[in-house]
């Protein structure tokens, strides 16, 4: 099935809904749950069953070369037309089904929605898709504008009228939105959230071309390199002559210890709201049990979750701030690709705080309605925290956080990476432009990033950075106070000093080995 490729933007409205309507949308929701899950258990079993077929099998034994291209093509799109493994097949098999009214155009959208899911589950891109549970089918979207539609003011579906909740026109961000409501529209969406333990319901309106641009994020020319880590990222932009180091999301407060004390209230709730689940000891009894559910559980958990929720959405908010600053510093974004899922094993508490996953998924969204270029290559072939643009191939150790190098070159390794990395074309290092970039002063711009650097709120620094003592674990757990190297107080080391925000502090002596190259580079 064609896709629409189109630019496209989305303009969210609170609604208005009464308790009655409340009920009819929870009860459709559950509708079109149930229907995803229909749709994604036939989904599975066709691709099961395609999976087994010789056809499918033969066709896997066609080389891959270009020359059998068409071939191969062909011999898939027949195994997968044999046993019905197309999106319209499964909007057929989703006709069939009669589970409540949600409209034609709805059901289609669902049955697309679960062919997705097994679609990237086949292709190897994503896990096995799980089935939805009740309640966790929080949002519903129709075709063009029918059936699920939009009047100017008002969401109609299938005899609701759910009016839209409009800004204040003295408030800022009408602009946003009216550029949003004088756009040709594709089709809604519903939406609903989790608030304070109560249900709140919005509309986004799926609109044709590009986001209202503000003043502020003005996208700008010429290369930029990014540098992505568990928890930092180094950004290097030769041709604005800037660089910079940062940690992701340093504003964000993680109350982890408000979290902790709640879910241990939850705990002693749990149990002592099923006695008969528990041994003498402690333990949970095996074999199946009968959980109940107090109000004071239900209140504790919603407690849990708004605090997640807000963590969530400050976390968006500060990496979509991020991706605006990238952008204008430059249109053509490039970047090592990465495997966050390794990230996750290996750094799963940093990997939930600071997400760097999600940024580089926001940055593709917004590079396309952006006009922003975002290139991604293998690190095989690159080996940028390796290599120097002389050519020189070092292996380094995860704690050598300084890049030194014979031919005259010391910089922060992360900071160094970025600007080799602004510098790849065509997935290979281009060490002319390398160079010319160097000599014009690249080396001074990223020297002055590290006296830049913000701090978060609590004035740590990780230890990656390589501002301080060298790094002994995970950037997780590897966390320094840098201060003023040069007034260190006697009885406190300059790696426990605490660094006063929105103050520049010099680079700390002891961070780079010293005595190497022309002193040129020589950031003292």
């Amino acid at each position: 099935m064609g896709r629409d490729t189109k630019p496209s933007f989305i303009t969210e409205l609170p609604l208005e809904v009464t308790p009655k309507q409340e009920s009819s949308i929870l009860v459709r929701l559950e509708f079109a749950r149930q229907l995803y899950n229909a749709c994604l258990g036939e989904g599975l079993r066709r691709l099961a069953l395609m999976h087994q077929s010789k056809a499918y099998q033969s066709a896997q034994y066609i080389p891959k070369d270009e020359k059998h291209k068409k071939e191969r093509q062909v011999a898939f799109g027949e195994a997968r037309k044999t046993h019905g493994f197309r999106e319209y097949d499964l909007h057929a098999y989703a006709a069939t089904i009669q589970i409540g009214w949600i409209g034609s155009s709805v059901v289609q959208k669902v049955a697309t929605r679960a062919f997705d899911a097994v679609s990237m589950y086949a292709f190897g891109k994503r896990g096995l898709p799980r089935f939805k549970g009740r309640g966790q089918f929080d949002s519903v979207e129709g075709k063009q504008n029918t059936v699920l539609s939009w009047n100017g003011k008002e969401v109609v579906w299938g005899g609701l009228v759910m009016p839209a909740i409009f800004l204040d026109p003295k408030r800022k961000g009408n602009d946003v939105i009216n550029h949003g409501l004088a756009a040709p529209l594709k089709y809604v969406r519903l939406v609903r959230r989790k608030l304070n333990g109560k249900n709140r319901f919005y509309v986004q309106l799926v609109c044709e071309g590009r986001p209202f641009q503000k003043e502020k994020n003005t996208v700008g020319e010429g290369l930029v390199g990014l540098d992505i880590g568990p928890s930092t990222i180094a950004i290097a932009a030769p041709n604005a002559k800037k660089g910079e180091l940062r940690q992701f999301c340093n504003e964000l407060e993680h109350d982890q210890k408000g979290i902790r004390r709640l879910q241990r209230k939850l705990d002693r709730q749990r149990r002592g709201g099923n006695p008969q689940n528990y041994e003498p000891d402690g333990t949970v009894k095996k074999g199946k049990k009968e959980w109940h559910a107090s109000k004071g559980y239900k209140k504790t958990r919603e407690k849990i979750a708004e605090k997640h929720r807000k963590q969530a959405e400050h976390r968006e908010s500060l990496h979509g701030q991020l991706v605006n600053h990238v952008f204008s510093l430059g249109n053509e974004i490039k970047l090592e690709k990465l495997s966050y899922r390794a990230f996750q094993r290996m750094f799963g508490k940093s990997i939930g705080m600071r997400a760097p996953g999600m940024f580089v998924s926001l940055l593709k969204r917004k590079a396309v309605s952006a006009g922003v270029s975002v290139t991604e290559f293998p690190t095989h072939s690159t080996k940028l925290s390796q290599v120097c643009q002389c050519g020189q191939v070092k292996k380094k150790l995860l704690s050598e956080r300084w890049h030194v190098c014979g031919c005259g070159v010391v910089a922060q390794r992360d900071l160094f990476s970025a600007f080799l990395a602004s510098c790849v074309e065509d997935g290979r290092l281009n060490a002319d432009l390398a160079r010319n970039f160097w000599q014009s002063g690249m080396d001074t711009c990223l020297t002055a990033a590290l006296s830049e650097i913000q701090p978060a709120s609590d004035g740590l620094l990780p230890a990656t950075f390589g501002l301080g003592r060298s790094q002994s674990g995970s950037p997780e757990k590897s966390w320094e106070k840098v201060g003023d190297s040069r007034g260190v107080v006697a009885s406190e080391p300059a790696s426990r000093q605490r660094r006063e925000p929105n103050k520049a502090y010099p680079i700390p002596r002891t961070s780079p080995p010293l005595g190497v190259g022309s002193g040129q580079c020589d950031p003292f």
